[in-house]
């Protein structure tokens, strides 16, 4: 297990990265820790308790937890962590984010718009849902650095996995976060990126781009089953990533069904014509 040190991107930023790489996780889960006086941990990851002493021994002012989601390699620590040091823990939950994730003792749930404010900076929060129905977004305003979770990964694109996740709110998420003053985004796994508007029109094209070839293939087939979309539309993607990928496509597909361009009978795909 490598050693975790924590890296200062700004006065008043520094990220640690959890050790818990993977196909998924990349280089690991980034947690950040916003502050000096006052601070505030993004994510502090994984069930890992050699990392969860890492971050408490960056600081002695840790006062709150912050969620970006409540996925596996994104939330347990911050259990741990509130039960070390006494804090609160703040995000968002969902009927279905209930059903699939850890449960997590809240303090209380963020609403859209919601403003943490110290004497040292001010955090806005961000409903995104897509990737996960509780994903959030926290935008540290005078920085003008975008913390993303897994709404934005720094070289890879995010597994879409319904029932929690859905396709369109994602997309509509990436839309939705040009709409603000963004420098920096800081993922949560990855390097900071310095081009945010840039990545984020890129992403949405791709989506846009796979979707088109979802259709394109089904066109091609006239009619066919999942598998074989599956092998057609990631042609591009190692096979033995294709089951990863099949959560993407299911999210497609649905996507598809609803704006009413695709349909489905005992499990065969057609275009809706």
């Amino acid at each position: 297990m490598k050693t975790e040190v924590p890296v200062q991107l700004n006065s008043i930023v520094r990220r640690i990265t959890a050790s818990n790489s993977s196909v998924f996780t990349g280089p690991g889960t980034n947690t950040y820790l916003i502050g000096n006086n006052d601070v505030s941990i993004i994510d502090p990851g994984p069930n890992i308790i050699e990392h969860i002493k890492v971050i408490e021994s960056s600081s002695k002012n840790i006062n709150r937890i912050l969620l970006t989601h409540t996925h596996p390699d994104h939330s347990p620590g911050a259990t741990l962590l509130q039960k070390r040091l006494n804090i609160p823990i703040y995000g968002l939950a969902t009927d279905s984010s209930l059903e699939k994730d850890e449960i997590i003792d809240f303090e209380s749930y963020f609403s859209d718009g919601d403003l943490i404010t110290t004497e040292e900076y001010r955090i806005e929060i961000i409903h995104t849902p897509g990737h996960a129905s509780n994903h959030l977004c926290y935008l540290l305003q005078q920085e003008q650095i975008l913390f993303t979770g897994d709404h934005i990964m720094e070289g890879s694109t995010v597994v879409i996995a319904p029932p929690d996740g859905n396709m369109s709110d994602y997309i509509n998420s990436l839309i939705k976060i040009k709409n603000y003053d963004v420098s920096q985004i800081a993922p949560g796994h990855g390097e900071v990126i310095t081009n945010p508007n840039e990545i984020i029109d890129w992403t949405i094209k791709h989506r846009l781009e796979r979707e088109a070839k979802v259709i394109k293939s089904i066109e091609r087939f006239g009619v066919c089953k999942l598998q074989e979309l599956l092998k057609e539309v990631y042609s591009d993607v190692d096979p033995r990533l294709h089951p990863i990928a099949e959560w993407s496509l299911n999210a497609h597909l649905e996507r598809l069904m609803e704006l009413g361009k695709v349909v489905v009978d005992n499990h065969e795909y057609s275009v809706n014509k």
